[in-house]
């Protein structure tokens, strides 16, 4: 039996009986005396008796307004572990920052090389171009190659992403198996991949295929499997009830659901693709990367840039078209949320929500659903199918493979095999190498350091929560994407002429192709912070400042460090790359064995690469748990 007494702005007075004895449990006894009384808030006391006996909770009084509230808010206890995690990221930016001034990157030198510039750009004289037929050849097999390795790559993502999802892995082991294939082979550099494939298959496309294909795997098959552990898990749990197999569960209850986001997932890394087929033009990999490099190579610099400069056009076409397609497949979902997908798709610029139809009539009965009729959206969805499935023919008939190297290649698998193994620093004298290996690492965290300050900077304006304005918003987001279709590569053939080989060249170049793309994971991740603690300091009259710095950036700071390792890590490797044309660290010794046929020393820097990533992906791994 319970009984409630009386109740005046919150202070009662109840008795409970339970297992046959008085009970009062959280029962408390208050008086609020209201307009001129006394009141005595939060005062209580209590008793309860379990069982027949007796035992007091509670008699504890307190008065309110006995501390601030900052002293009487839960505090987060601080873990050695945290503390740990806190102490390493100190240490890695005053890493970078004596790696950056060990650079000596200098404005005034920058200032006193402006001569070298001129003279470079006297030497350059004007762009040329190829002849316009060779040009637009040349472009239809860059993209053809391109576009072939990424769907090879998203074709072998789909298994590996199905083993490594924690909701669709047949086991741990599988699970760790698929996750550990995914970082060895973001790990591997696709120009080394190259190197490989072109001693195995005659020169052409199919040796870029496979090391853009391969490469792509490790963050094709993140991604995938992100997706498929974010499904609503009822339509494959309903099909399992109804005795459905495996393949029927992943057909029906996963793929519809996951489709839009792989589709966006695959667009993307394309576009990464393409920016980084430059390099392995470098290694003999045919397109527009070989014939630039070949205009550099003579001292050409006029149709070097020029080429240089169609590149970057077909990035930012590239861009456009990519944000076309994941706007029609992803409608107003997040991941649709840049500057160029509102502009090329009206259908997501801001409107009011219309209400929710109905289920249409076609869908009413089986009977009905499978005569489904013509509708103009089911008719724009399959003429885009069938373009999409052109698209590919198209791209194979243009990348003009060899596919009899495909039935050839195992009589030379054993002899370049052996070619590669044993790993041998060779002639080079290990402390050397290692010193070369720590100038990467060097290079790419003072490039990383360089590059956090104004990618938060674009991306905070970028953010449509944070940015005072569309017009601010719209400009950050066009400089991003400017920058970002800018292969780091080019940057470092110019810097390098200008400046002088070294380290220099590098981290600028890699600092400033960083911003395009951390300034992007910055915006995104700042649109997706709860807005609740923004629009709460709102209320209470606190400055934009004041709601970025307290809600925003503080929400916003466990994906800034994710991101900022991520940078890391692709800075790792491109520095690598890189020093293939100069920019100083372990590249310029893995060109010089590569160009010398040492295979044994690529595999041996090939692996000092690979601990390294793999060290810094174990590092990247431990801060998100801990500051999750």
């Amino acid at each position: 039996m319970t009984t409630v007494g009386a109740s005046t702005r919150g202070a009662s007075t109840g008795s409970a009986t339970q297992g046959g004895g008085p009970a009062n449990q959280g029962a408390s006894t208050g008086s609020a005396n209201q307009g001129g009384g006394s009141a005595n808030q939060g005062a209580s006391t209590g008793s309860a008796t379990h069982g027949g006996g007796s035992a007091t909770q509670g008699g504890a009084s307190a008065t309110g307004g006995g501390g601030s509230v900052a002293e009487r808010a839960p505090k987060r206890p601080l873990s050695a572990e945290r503390i740990a995690a806190g102490l390493t990221l100190v240490v890695l930016v005053v890493l970078g920052i004596v790696a950056l001034r060990d650079v000596g990157i200098s404005i005034p030198a920058m200032v006193q090389s402006w001569g070298n510039a001129e003279n470079f750009l006297a030497r350059v004289g004007g762009l040329s171009f190829p002849a316009p037929a060779d040009l637009a050849g040349l472009i239809a097999l860059t993209v053809g190659l391109v576009l072939v390795g990424t769907l090879l790559a998203a074709v072998l993502s789909v298994p590996i992403a199905y083993l490594a999802a924690a909701n669709t892995t047949p086991g741990a082991g599988w699970r760790a198996a698929a996750r550990f294939l995914g970082v060895l082979t973001r790990a591997l550099p696709d120009v080394v991949l190259a190197m490989a494939f072109v001693l195995m298959f005659s020169l052409g496309t199919l040796p870029g295929i496979l090391a853009i294909g391969i490469h792509s795997i490790g963050m094709i098959s993140k991604m995938f499997a992100d997706a498929i552990e974010q499904i609503d898990e009822g339509p494959r749990l309903a099909i399992r009830a109804s005795g459905g197999s495996k393949l029927q569960e992943f057909t029906a209850g996963i793929l519809p659901q996951v489709l839009p986001s792989w589709v966006a997932t695959v667009l993307h890394r394309n576009d990464i693709n393409l920016r980084g087929s430059v390099v392995l033009g470098y290694v003999g990999v045919a397109g527009l990367g070989l014939e630039m490099s070949y205009a550099f190579k003579a001292l050409n610099y006029g149709k070097g840039l020029g080429i240089a400069l169609v590149i970057f056009v077909l990035c930012i076409v590239m861009e456009i078209i990519s944000s076309t397609v994941r706007g029609a497949m992803l409608g107003e979902q997040k991941h649709t949320r840049s500057w160029m997908d509102r502009i090329v798709h009206p259908r997501l610029r801001r409107r009011p929500h219309a209400p929710a139809e109905g289920r249409p009539a076609w869908a009413a009965s089986p009977e009905t659903a499978v005569r489904r009729p013509w509708t103009a959206q089911r008719v724009r969805h399959t003429a885009a199918g069938v373009v999409a499935i052109l698209v590919v023919v198209g791209s194979v008939v243009v990348s003009q493979i060899t596919w009899s190297d495909l039935f050839t290649f195992w009589a030379k698998l054993p002899d370049v095999a052996a070619r590669f193994w044993p790993p041998s620093f060779g002639s080079y004298d290990t402390v050397a190498m290692l010193e070369a290996m720590r100038e990467t690492v060097a290079i790419a965290l003072a490039a990383t350091v360089l590059t956090l300050l104004p990618s938060l900077l674009l991306g905070s304006f970028a953010a449509r929560n944070v940015a005072p304005h569309a017009a601010g918003r719209g400009t950050a987001r066009l400089l991003l994407v400017g920058i970002r279709g800018i292969p780091e590569l080019i940057l470092a053939i110019v810097l390098v002429v200008i400046t002088g080989l070294g380290a220099q060249a590098g981290v600028i170049a890699l600092a400033i192709g960083g911003i395009g793309l951390l300034g992007k994971l910055i915006a995104d991740s700042f649109e997706e912070v709860d807005r609740g603690p923004e629009r709460a300091l709102r209320a209470v009259g606190a400055t934009r400042m004041q709601t970025y710095t307290s809600a925003t950036l503080t929400q916003g700071t466990r994906a800034l460090i994710g991101h900022s390792f991520y940078m890391l890590d692709t800075n790792i490797r491109a520095a690598t790359i890189l020093g293939i044309v100069g920019g100083g660290g372990v590249g310029y010794y893995l060109l010089n064995a590569s160009q010398g046929s040492r295979y044994e020393t690529v595999t041996a820097i090939v692996l000092m690469i690979l601990v390294t990533v793999l060290a810094v992906e174990g590092l990247a791994m431990w801060m998100r748990k801990v500051f999750r």
